[in-house]
């Protein structure tokens, strides 16, 4: 059977949720080994068929150990059937959720230098129970200037799962 690495960064959680639904949608055709990027700096590609990575966006930036690991492993990348998805709250809104209307994946594009040959873009989770006094001043404010939910009382989750069904479906 083929074989799946699957790469993900996450800071809460849903990143690897959404990597969680793919890998059931896939499971029968590959066997997917899952690696947070902070733990995989030195794999062997090799042994992989195809490789997907999925990280999520905080405060407008995606983790420093994604590129660094994209870098020293572009030519890999480039010679395998590979992936790449960017979670974020701006591709909740119609017009900023795919690939090539998203800011932060066509920035990951230029910065990365890579191009993955399948993309999507997902819109997350706003996990106010999940933040810090701080964390969650933080991203009230970026919720109202963006037009997003300021109420801290409830969790709202934005991601569309017929749409991480049909990517989980190209792959």
């Amino acid at each position: 059977m083929k074989k799946m690495l699957v790469l993900y960064s996450t800071v809460d959680g849903q990143t690897l949720k959404i990597i969680k639904a793919i890998e059931a949608k896939i499971n029968h055709e590959y066997i997917c080994e899952i690696m947070s990027i902070d733990e995989c700096q030195h794999i062997d590609m090799a042994i992989f068929d195809k490789v997907v990575i999925g990280a999520s966006v905080r405060y407008g930036h995606l983790n420093k150990k994604l590129y660094q690991f994209i870098e020293a492993n572009k030519a890999q990348l480039a010679a395998k059937d590979n992936g790449f998805f960017c979670v974020n709250l701006t591709a909740r809104k119609e017009g900023k959720n795919t690939p090539e209307t998203n800011a932060y994946m066509q920035a990951f594009l230029v910065k990365s230098g890579w191009i993955p040959k399948q993309q999507a873009v997902f819109a997350g989770a706003l996990s106010y129970s999940k933040y810090n006094w701080w964390q969650t001043l933080i991203i009230q404010l970026i919720m109202k200037i963006t037009g997003g939910s300021t109420d801290k009382s409830k969790d709202i989750e934005f991601t569309d799962w017929v749409k991480v069904t049909a990517f989980a479906k190209t792959l």
